[in-house]
């Protein structure tokens, strides 16, 4: 049978719950600006690196755009057969047309790369300055609150909730609302992270949901835009996503006079087909 009345220290409201929540605030904030003093001014990049990668954006937005593109067929013909082109002969590649003994050639080891060791080192960085903090904010709570009941949830809860509301206390006839310290820390851990979107913005270093599945070794296993990448293999897969494209291809320019027309009501809709039809039928026979 559950407890139907505790009754809780004003002191403790003043003395506990209110310091632990605005010590972790005040952490987190502080671990906001200490992650942006650690992180590393951007190196520039080579602009024949620049060019490589911007090759491959600029095919990824025709293809996207080829179902409906604004691009008239005689310009959208001869950029695609010009990414094409120089897709085959490697032209946009930063070190070069690759050489008869390059074909197999392997993406070099982003272990021995100065520049992803680097990253790795910042994301070591940023980790050690999310895990420190809340190992002395643990101990601190283990040290001087242990075992405390902080404050009653306002709304009925089921027993499933009651090891995640109630860690550190072992009182099986306590009602589930009832919070301890432990359990208010990992509350206030996962909870804050809304009120320090409205506080440092929602780009900000002070939640620990993104530190703690962010991984120190992300660059070395290409989870970064930063990570090597074998542009001659991306080159290849876009050279054939273009050539699929063609089949998708329809300029939103066609037959724009027939439809002004035809909403404004200055033409009947089966004289405008009957009309258009061979004209269109002659573009076909150009494009072909």
């Amino acid at each position: 049978m559950a407890l139907e009345s505790l009754y809780l220290d004003p002191a403790i409201r003043d003395w506990v719950l209110f310091p632990i929540t605005l010590v972790m605030i005040l952490v987190g904030v502080l671990r906001h600006y200490v992650t942006q003093l650690l992180n590393s001014s951007p190196k520039p990049q080579p602009r024949k690196a620049i060019r490589e990668q911007r090759a491959v954006v600029r095919s990824q937005i025709l293809r996207a755009t080829a179902p409906e593109s604004p691009i008239p067929p005689t310009y959208y013909h001869s950029i695609s057969s010009s990414l094409s082109g120089a897709f085959a002969a490697g032209s946009f590649l930063k070190d070069g047309p690759p050489k008869e003994d390059d074909k197999e050639r392997t993406p070099p080891n982003p272990l021995s790369d100065p520049s992803q060791m680097e990253g790795m080192m910042d994301g070591m960085k940023k980790q050690m300055v999310m895990m420190v903090p809340q190992m002395v904010i643990m101990g601190w709570i283990n040290f001087f609150f242990q075992g405390f009941v902080l404050i009653k949830l306002p709304f009925p809860l089921t027993l499933g909730w009651k090891p995640m509301m109630q860690r550190g206390i072992e009182t099986p006839d306590m009602d589930v609302r009832w919070v301890s310290s432990l359990s208010w820390y990992f509350l206030n851990l996962f909870g804050l992270n809304g009120l320090f979107r409205l506080i440092l913005g929602s780009d900000n270093a002070a939640a620990d949901q993104q530190s703690m599945g962010a991984s120190p070794f992300a660059a070395a296993s290409g989870a970064t835009p930063g990570a090597p990448q074998d542009f001659v293999k991306l080159f290849a897969g876009e050279r054939d996503n273009l050539d699929l494209s063609e089949g998708l291809y329809h300029w939103m320019g066609a037959d724009v006079e027939r439809r002004v027309l035809e909403r404004w009501g200055k033409i009947p809709k089966r004289d405008a087909e009957d009309s258009v039809a061979p004209v269109v039928a002659a573009n076909k026979r150009k494009t072909a």
